[in-house]
């Protein structure tokens, strides 16, 4: 979600927000391939992107990373400053042309397809020169737009019960293109060839609930592949005139109350009550949700777990990708006590786990369920089992198992699983190694399927046949 220039307090920033995979001909499932978890490297440099690539998305077997905004922006070390685009140059924060194209390169070297975020709702506000040397005036883009080619309503948004107030008027005060127009919709489409031409294999659609549903899918239809995958910036708020049902034709859409129901059953809730979590909870079609534990607005926001959770978080991202529903996102950030502070070092990551990166797309808990889940694909539930309260457990056909504790103690239990005999690495405690081995915690389950497991507050068992001798 975009953010507006610096003297806006941060308070009405994110009041306002709040109201808060490629098709069968333009939206299925799942992005293509059956590796559809997403790592986001939230305000990473596109060498840094690169590099993490090849050394860790690639080899873990996440077949997405989504990206920060390329596009020129305003000048300013604030994160949000990136989502108030000057012109639709390659020439942000972030790295130039070069960088971008050959991070794309590289992702694409290592088995990985990439995602751009986006910003096609807005322009920036104010007036100065973006990070690219360009200059602009609110309503003047040289180049790009004028006043003509923005909605006449020039008030904030503030109805989120009225459609057109939500959709013309402006987010946070940044100057709504009027995306009705055909020759916005063409420059919105041209920027997207451009990125596409370089090889970007999909979009996030920053603010999609602030663009009318016919107007992105006008915009799709221009450009050189409609088929692309898109995943759509739609906020759920109860009662509101915009849902997220509205964008399914045009792609996967970010299904937050995800994140949000995920937040109150770990930290509030029961576990057990996630036994028929998903769609029967009101959710959109797993075919075209995308799902996430949290994302930079949320963690921000308060409205999901964070980091900040500590072991709850960790589980909730567990479970998420042990679980069938929706396509995951992993979130990757950085540390913050200041909401605005942007990305450290300018977005250059030197290495993991310093300078406050906190790289939550490497932690052995999360990395290894990439695995689990491009193992487990094309199953779903089985053999659930809760103690009625906080540990469950599930298996996903005869590919997977998981149980999860969030109890105050450890339990000891056989578990039922359908997995076939044999000696499993319990990925949430070793790493499998060439050959059969393991750097910890293994597992023996016999013919009938059963092993038994003591399992400490707080933690996770995880098994699966790629991880099998």
């Amino acid at each position: 979600m975009a953010r507006r220039p610096v003297a806006v307090p941060l308070a009405l920033i994110l009041g306002a927000a709040v109201g808060f995979a490629v098709p069968p001909s333009q939206a299925q499932a799942a992005p293509p391939g059956a590796k559809d978890v997403t790592a986001t490297l939230f305000e990473w440099r596109f060498d840094s992107v690169a590099r993490e690539c090849t050394t860790a998305l690639g080899p873990l077997g996440y077949g997405y990373v989504e990206v920060s905004p390329p596009q020129e922006h305003v000048q300013g070390p604030q994160w949000w400053t990136s989502y108030q685009s000057v012109s639709y140059r390659i020439a942000g924060r972030l790295g130039d042309r070069r960088s971008f194209e050959n991070m794309v390169d590289t992702c694409h070297a290592a088995g990985v397809k990439v995602v751009a975020d986006a910003v096609v709702n807005h322009m920036a506000a104010g007036s100065g020169i973006g990070t690219g040397g360009s200059s602009y005036t609110k309503y003047d883009y040289p180049g790009h737009y004028q006043v003509q080619d923005f909605h006449w309503c020039r008030s904030w948004v503030s109805d989120y019960q009225d459609r057109g107030d939500v959709q013309n008027c402006e987010l946070v005060g940044l100057p709504d293109l009027y995306t009705g127009s055909d020759y916005v919709r063409g420059k919105i489409a041209g920027y997207l060839n451009d990125l596409i031409a370089l090889g970007v294999d999909g979009f996030r659609i920053d603010a999609a609930k602030h663009i009318a549903a016919a107007d992105l899918a006008a915009i799709k239809a221009k450009t050189s592949d409609p088929g692309r995958f898109w995943v759509q910036e739609v906020i759920q708020g109860d009662g509101e005139a915009v849902q997220p049902g509205e964008y399914t034709g045009n792609g996967d859409v970010d299904e937050f109350r995800y994140g949000r129901d995920l937040k109150r059953m770990f930290l509030n809730e029961k576990l057990s009550y996630l036994d028929n979590y998903g769609e029967p909870w009101g959710y959109l079609s797993s075919a075209r949700a995308r799902t996430f534990v949290d994302n930079w607005d949320t963690e921000r926001n308060g409205s999901t777990l964070s980091y900040k959770d500590n072991a709850d978080y960790t589980l909730a991202n567990v479970f998420m990708l042990a679980h069938p529903y929706g396509s995951p996102n992993v979130h990757s950030g950085y540390e913050f006590s200041d909401h605005d502070a942007g990305p450290p070092n300018g977005g250059t990551v030197n290495a993991c786990f310093s300078d406050g990166w906190k790289c939550q797309h490497k932690w052995r808990q999360i990395a290894n369920m990439v695995r689990f889940r491009n193992t487990a694909a094309g199953t779903g539930v089985t053999n659930w089992w809760s103690n009625g309260n906080d540990a469950i457990a599930f298996g996903r056909g005869g590919k997977a198992y998981v149980a999860i504790n969030h109890e105050g103690g450890p339990i000891t239990r056989t578990f039922q699983t359908s997995l076939p005999a044999g000696t499993y690495c319990d990925v949430q405690h070793g790493d499998p190694v060439t050959g059969g081995g393991c750097t910890g915690t293994t597992y023996s389950v016999g013919a009938d399927g059963a092993f038994t497991a003591t399992i400490g507050s707080n933690d996770a068992v995880a098994l699966h046949v790629g991880a099998k001798r």
